[in-house]
C-alpha cells in the first residue's frame, strides 16, 4: 500500500527503541535500522515494563512499538510513554488491522501506524516521518480518517469490533487468548466485577448472547487478524 511522500535522512543519528515480544523481530529491525547513517537502535524491550525502563535509561528519540505485547496492550503502553516521556515519538508496527487500531494508537499518543507487511523502505520512511514531527499513516487509512472527520462515514459501516472502547478491545483480545475473567482482572489490575461489566458491554456491542459466543468470536477474530 502506498503512503505519504518520503522524508530524507535526518541531520543527526536518531536513537531508536524497539518494543516487540519476539526476539527475531527485534533482531531483524535492529539490523535494518542500524544500516542507515541517520538511525541507530539504542535499546530493545520485550514488554511494557522493560520498555519504560529502557526509555528511562537510554533516552531514545523514538520507539517502534508492537500493538500486542505479552504483558499488556500496546495502546496502554503508548499512553504510559506519552505521559512520562512526551518527547519520545512513537511508531506502531503491527500485523493487526490498521482499520481497528490506527486511530486508537494516534489517540493514545502515537505519531504513526504501519503494518508489518509493508516494505522495509516504507518502514524507514515512516520512522523518519515521525522523528521529524509529522504523522505517518497509509494513504488508505489517512483517507478513511478524513472521511470520518467530515462526517461522510457511518460508524456502523466499519467492523463491529471498532465499536469497542480501548479497554473493551483489550479485554476482548485477552478473551480470545483464552484468559478467564480472574486472569484478565489480575493482568489489568481491575476488579472481577469491572471485567464482567466490560464483557457484558462487549457482548451487547457485538450482538452476542452468551459467553461461549463471545469466546468463539474473539478466537476467530484473533486468528483472522494474525498474531504479532
Amino acid at each position: 500500500m502506498a503512503a505519504m511522500d518520503s522524508v530524507g535522512p535526518l541531520s543527526k543519528r536518531a536513537r531508536i527503541l524497539i518494543v516487540d515480544d519476539h526476539p527475531i523481530v527485534r533482531q531483524g529491525l535492529k539490523r535494518l535500522l542500524d544500516r542507515h547513517s541517520d538511525l541507530v537502535v539504542c535499546a530493545e524491550a520485550s514488554d511494557g515494563h522493560e520498555a519504560l525502563e529502557a526509555i528511562r535509561a537510554s533516552k531514545p528519540d523514538a520507539a517502534v512499538v508492537d500493538i500486542m505485547l505479552a504483558d499488556a496492550s500496546g495502546i496502554e503502553l503508548i499512553k504510559s510513554i506519552k505521559a512520562r516521556h512526551p518527547d519520545v515519538a512513537i511508531l506502531v508496527l503491527s500485523y493487526h488491522d490498521e482499520a481497528i487500531y490506527a486511530e486508537r494508537a494516534l489517540r493514545a499518543g502515537a505519531a504513526g501506524y504501519i503494518m508489518k507487511n509493508e516494505s522495509t523502505d516504507e518502514l524507514v520512511n515512516a520512522l523518519r516521518r515521525v522523528l521529524s514531527g509529522a504523522i505517518y499513516l497509509s494513504e488508505g487509512m489517512a483517507s478513511r480518517m478524513l472521511t470520518q472527520l467530515v462526517g461522510s462515514a457511518s460508524p456502523a459501516a466499519g467492523p463491529p469490533v471498532e465499536r469497542l472502547t480501548d479497554r473493551e478491545l483489550e479485554v476482548f483480545v485477552m478473551i480470545g487468548r483464552g484468559k478467564g475473567t480472574r486472569e484478565i482482572a489480575d493482568a489489568l489490575h481491575l476488579s472481577v466485577k469491572t471485567i464482567e461489566s466490560h464483557r457484558a458491554h462487549i457482548k451487547e456491542k457485538l450482538n452476542l448472547e452468551t459467553g461461549s459466543e463471545l469466546l468463539c468470536y474473539a478466537i476467530t477474530w484473533l486468528a483472522n487478524e494474525g498474531k504479532s
